[in-house]
């Protein structure tokens, strides 16, 4: 096993806070490595100790200031942070620029927060397929908690709320977002609504339209009912705010058992992830062979329809299985 594959030694230095274990480690996540499993067996025990705040928002909010501030106050409560940052692949090379890095260098000297920017690679819905499994290893590097800043997103790319246990959703006036909140899945998603550069003008109109649209909610007695918060990031306004309506849902979601229903959720998405991203390899594999090809022929020829010869395909794979 080479140097960069030794779990063992990796999760133990990560665990004491080394930087480059836990690159390595989230490394091994990124590239589907085959030492994943043992990884993940490796940091099984450390699961769901940290608290997991998602930020999304339409390009241009100013997510990434506002993660680079909360960060700072974090850090000043004693708090070790892990940040991941994902941004758009291109949809022609692949490639990412990776920029919030750059944005947040005044941290990168700090070994009680670590940064990592990923890639989506393509991925729909705001984060990368690696993010959750990336989460687990800041779990277990021993972050008290994790920021996770999507890609710059509309109103469908909601995948962010199946992951944090508080997500954060940025506007800011003069950009039609209280408009796009109306829409489906934003307003649905937010369990906090940042109004960013509310030092702009606009910012009382977008403030009474966010607090119009949740009062025409309905909620039952006792449920969640989204903040409202102000904050100028770049002058590190408001981000006190940001932080009091975090920790506020925090105690909800303990209160109320709602927080280990959603890491359920989360875990449950997890592992039908991972459970498809097999099948679809292994139905990769029979584009190889003879099987996948034989019965496409059948269903263009009206022999059989494509419902039997899904069937038929699914029973092939797990007759390769046990065998």
């Amino acid at each position: 096993m080479t140097r960069s594959r030794d779990v063992p030694s990796l999760v133990a230095n990560a665990r004491e806070g080394d930087p480059r274990s836990v690159a390595r480690l989230i490394s091994l996540v990124e590239n589907g490595d085959p030492a994943l499993p043992e990884v993940a067996a490796a940091m099984a025990p450390y699961a769901g100790r940290a608290q997991v705040v998602g930020l999304t928002g339409a390009p241009g909010v100013g997510k990434s200031t506002t993660t680079n501030e909360l960060v700072r106050a974090l850090r000043l409560a004693g708090r070790r942070v892990g940040v991941l940052a994902v941004d758009p692949s291109s949809p022609f090379t692949g490639g990412a620029i990776l920029g919030d890095r750059v944005r947040m260098q005044e941290h990168t000297a700090d070994r009680g927060v670590y940064i990592r920017s990923m890639s989506s690679r393509g991925q729909l819905g705001g984060l990368s397929a690696a993010t959750p499994q990336a989460v687990r290893v800041l779990e277990g590097a021993g972050c008290d908690v994790v920021l996770v800043e999507t890609v710059g997103v509309g109103q469908a790319e909601v995948e962010i709320a199946s992951l944090a246990d508080t997500t954060l959703v940025l506007l800011a006036p003069g950009m039609g977002d209280a408009i796009q909140a109306v829409k489906a899945g934003v307003l649905e998603i937010a369990d906090v609504f940042v109004i960013n550069k509310a030092d702009r003008p606009g910012a009382d109109n977008t403030y009474r339209d966010i607090q119009g649209m949740l009062a025409l909610g309905e909620r039952a007695a006792g449920d969640w009912r989204p903040q409202v918060v102000r904050a100028v990031a770049v002058k590190g306004e408001g981000i006190d705010d940001v932080i009091t309506a975090i920790e506020k849902h925090r105690t909800w979601l303990t209160e109320t058992g709602e927080l280990r229903t959603r890491r359920e959720h989360r875990a449950a998405a997890e592992i039908s992830a991972l459970a498809l991203g097999t099948l679809r390899a292994r139905i990769g594999d029979l584009h190889e062979g003879t099987a996948l090809p034989a019965l496409a022929t059948q269903v263009a020829d009206g022999d059989i329809d494509p419902y039997a010869a899904a069937d038929r395909l699914l029973a092939g794979l797990d007759t390769r299985r046990l065998a």
